[in-house]
């Protein structure tokens, strides 16, 4: 089963908007929202959570106060000052680096693992869907990637493809989301910024050997640099396999709770239709 996970390098590209509206395209496939710090996918695919998980992706410090003795050598030693006076750890200023546990004469502190998130695998019309979130201020939202990667293939009966909704920019969700897929679709606007974040997102994909391509969105918003990005990209033997055009249309469908398929902006289906074509082709070779 291949997996294709489409990506930018910056936020508001139109990537997700993309990668669910090639949800009600294609068939026999299974689908993932892997942002989990801002997911939004869920809200333009209609679905209903068949099981629900809690995620324990961080440990932080507690306090013994019937083994304390207030020597403050914990207090000393925490970088993030995460304990208070009257020697109660603030949850969201631990870092869990235990160093507190190794400084107290009477053993009196302790790490637990803590809830940080919640991920779910939902039914919609358009095939199971994994998604999740993160908690504000939460850590560790590479590993609930892997989760949220993992937990998909549980409930595998037959599909042919997994689209992967990756996270914006670069960082481990990033990678998280990138490693081990088949191929990286880069979903870029045409502007200067938008050609820096695509250079980056696509070195990330280069250093875990992951094949990629690229879709500029909007590309009818600024030609020269769209054709720019283009040239770039056949310099580096990276195929451009599809160019979205600007419809003020799109956006009303979003405002409605609708992708630009289900509302039927025509600009849109037709490249969406060229877009699959391409990408099935790509997939094969």
């Amino acid at each position: 089963m291949k997996q294709v996970v489409l990506v930018s390098g910056k936020g508001g590209t139109g990537k997700s908007t993309i990668a669910a509206s090639l949800a009600q395209m294609i068939e026999r496939k299974m689908l993932a929202d892997l942002d989990v710090d801002a997911p939004n996918l869920h809200l333009l695919l209609k679905h209903d959570i068949r099981h629900k998980m809690d995620y324990y992706g961080a440990k932080v410090a507690q306090i013994n106060p019937e083994k304390c003795i207030a020597c403050g050598r914990c207090r000393e030693t925490c970088r993030f000052a995460a304990i208070s006076p009257d020697y109660i750890v603030n949850p969201l200023a631990c870092e869990g680096c235990a160093a507190c546990t190794v400084v107290c004469p009477t053993e009196a502190i302790q790490l637990n693992e803590v809830k940080t998130g919640e991920h779910y695998i939902s039914d919609t019309s358009y095939g199971t869907f994994a998604h999740a979130k993160l908690a504000i201020g939460a850590e560790g939202s590479g590993k609930l990637v892997t989760a949220v990667r993992k937990s998909l293939f549980d409930y595998e009966n037959g599909e042919d493809l997994v689209l992967l909704d990756g996270s914006p920019g670069i960082g481990c969700v990033v990678i998280a989301s990138i490693t081990g897929t088949d191929t990286v679709v880069a979903v870029a606007e045409p502007t200067r910024s938008g050609l820096h974040d695509l250079k980056r997102v696509l070195s990330v994909a280069s250093h875990f050997r992951v094949p990629a391509c690229v879709c500029i969105n909007k590309w009818d918003l600024n030609p020269a640099i769209s054709d720019e990005i283009a040239d770039w990209c056949t310099e580096h033997h990276l195929p451009v396999i599809a160019r979205f055009p600007f419809d003020g249309a799109v956006m009303e469908a979003l405002k409605n709770n609708m992708t630009p398929l289900e509302a039927g902006v025509p600009g849109f289906t037709d490249e969406l239709k060229r877009f699959w074509t391409a990408l099935q082709q790509y997939l094969k070779k």
